[in-house]
């Protein structure tokens, strides 16, 4: 099948068990010790349940964090798994590892950070970052207002729903934004649409 009779495909799906929308885009956050700690911390968690209270608590308790130099000066002098309680060491080094990398590059703010996503090098250089794969710069876009398709298990899960065979992460990327086209909705509020659909009551 063609990417465009795809796109049809998972348009139909959409329309069919999600509705016509309007599907808003999620907010991400403003503060950058947040959308960093959602980056390295979100896969295989329960977000709603597990994550989200936890990053509301980090904006709380760590104000100065919301800049990347603040966040940096933080993991300086406190332990980010005592301040998350959450103990899992390689995504502990990932924040560690984004954070430096966006502090060496000059990005500090959301809006920066923004901006700096629109070359193709910068996001190959995200992805030199042990734990940041293709879905995750795609995700990192949609914490700092950028509309992506970040492509998970739970997109995965509904487009083979639909009919749409296994593809490469960019060919199904592509298929959804496709299908938003199609549908003349917003990329990123597609994908969110569709994460809520598939991952059930939280």
């Amino acid at each position: 099948m063609t990417a465009l009779s795809l796109a049809r495909r998972l348009a139909d799906h959409v329309q069919r068990f999600i509705g016509d929308g309007p599907f808003l885009q999620a907010g991400g956050w403003t503060h950058m010790g947040a959308v960093i700690c959602d980056a390295s911390f979100h896969a295989r968690c329960k977000y709603e349940a597990t994550l989200r209270p936890r990053l509301l608590r980090l904006q709380t308790d760590w104000p100065d964090a919301a800049t990347v130099r603040g966040f940096q000066r933080r993991l300086g002098t406190e332990d980010l798994a005592v301040t998350m309680n959450f103990n899992h060491s390689q995504k502990v080094a990932t924040a560690h590892a984004i954070t430096d990398l966006l502090a060496a590059k000059g990005v500090d703010t959301r809006d920066e950070l923004h901006a700096w996503l629109d070359h193709e090098t910068n996001r190959a250089a995200l992805r030199t970052v042990k734990g940041v794969g293709p879905k995750s710069v795609d995700y990192i876009g949609n914490l700092v207002g950028r509309s992506q398709v970040a492509v998970d298990v739970h997109l995965r899960a509904f487009a083979a729903d639909a009919g749409v065979p296994h593809l490469r992460y960019e060919e199904l990327r592509a298929v959804y934004e496709g299908a938003a086209a199609l549908l003349g909705h917003n990329q990123g509020g597609l994908e969110h649409a569709v994460w809520r659909y598939k991952s059930g009551p939280v």
